[in-house]
């Protein structure tokens, strides 16, 4: 559904390639970096769709941990398409420089910090978003982490830490004096977490005080709300994350209305199986079989309540136990489903 702002663009909206270093990004369309959610299977459907950039899930500055199942899995993927976004999390300057040093030793081609998360246990340690209440530390960090890289370092932040302190304009020129290539602001304060609506003046005073790419984030579901917000912040591109879950499509989309001002068609149910599909069998691959039947559930279901009767679909993937239970599911409901449309538009055209 597509919320906030409403109003229709209805020529395109002028964008330019986003430059962060040495990179250059066509698409004016990201993917936001989501722990638990942006895996490699993902990041690589959504840039195969149109997707200019997807950095990782958040990996934790400690490189301690960086043996674990959960953090190698997070690690830079030479297989991905370049350039290849790193997102480190943390609250200690030189535990943050020494992990950007380490992931671009394993390929990292850009490192992102992220001061935006606003979940518990990372804002528990300081880190995250919370770091936004502390502009001394955001400085010592910046200056830390981009001076210890040759790569460009970004930021991904929110407006501020409650809405009676919406201090981003502050940690935006903080971070383009340290050096920061490019900002991504989600908007809402800490305190707001996800509730209530987006609000997109915060940023627009951003991207007017700095001269470095800011990235506007929240909300964004739709052609529609993704050109509103672009026209009424003035950002350099959009970051989409909750919207692209199950609808992988809306990088494609987006970017085809900014440059044309028109509507691509929707994707059929053909292509919504061959891509579900894909990414079923991507998410097995990836974290084999244990794993992989977990972390199916939570992807593929997204596609599956978006379909007629999709709440029913979800639970009964939900309850099947094992990869090739799930892949004759979908292997069945892709075949059913394309049957009786194909049956109806034949019963259709004789009417």
């Amino acid at each position: 559904m597509c919320g906030f702002p409403r109003q229709t663009i209805a020529q395109p909206v002028a964008t330019h390639p986003l430059k962060i270093g040495p990179f250059s990004i066509a698409a004016p369309s990201v993917l936001a970096p989501m722990a638990g959610v942006t895996d490699l299977p993902f990041r690589t459907i959504c840039r195969a769709l149109g997707a200019g950039l997807a950095p990782s899930e958040m990996l934790t500055a400690d490189t301690q941990l960086w043996h674990t199942h959960k953090s190698r899995q997070r690690l830079p993927n030479l297989t991905e398409t370049q350039p290849r976004s790193v997102q480190i999390v943390g609250a200690d300057p030189v535990q943050l420089a020494d992990a950007a040093r380490r992931g671009v030793a394993l390929g990292a081609q850009i490192i992102d910090i992220n001061m935006g998360c606003p979940a518990k246990k990372v804002c528990r340690k300081a880190a995250g978003s919370a770091l936004l209440a502390d502009e001394a530390l955001v400085t010592k960090i910046l200056s830390a982490v981009v001076n210890a890289v040759e790569v460009p370092v970004t930021l991904k932040i929110r407006t501020g830490t409650c809405p009676q302190n919406r201090n981003g304009v502050r940690i935006a020129r903080i971070a383009e004096d340290a050096g920061i290539q490019a900002l991504a602001v989600h908007g809402r304060t800490r305190a707001c977490r996800f509730n209530g609506n987006a609000e997109y003046d915060t940023i627009a005073a951003m991207v007017a005080r700095v001269s470095i790419p800011v990235l506007a984030n929240g909300d964004i579901r739709c052609v529609e709300s993704a050109a509103a917000v672009l026209h009424h912040t003035g950002a350099a591109g959009l970051m989409i994350g909750r919207g692209a879950q199950g609808n992988p499509w809306l990088f494609r989309e987006i970017n085809h209305y900014l440059r044309h001002g028109t509507k691509l068609p929707q994707p059929d149910l053909q292509e919504i199986f061959t891509v579900l599909r894909a990414h079923l069998r991507a998410v097995h691959h990836h974290y084999g079989e244990h794993l992989g039947v977990r972390i199916a559930r939570k992807h593929i279901g997204w596609y599956l309540v978006r379909l007629p009767n999709g709440e029913v679909l979800r639970q009964q993937f939900n309850a099947l136990p094992g990869c090739g239970t799930q892949i004759d599911f979908v292997e069945t409901l892709s075949h059913q489903t394309l049957s009786a449309t194909i049956l109806k538009k034949r019963r259709d055209e004789a009417a």
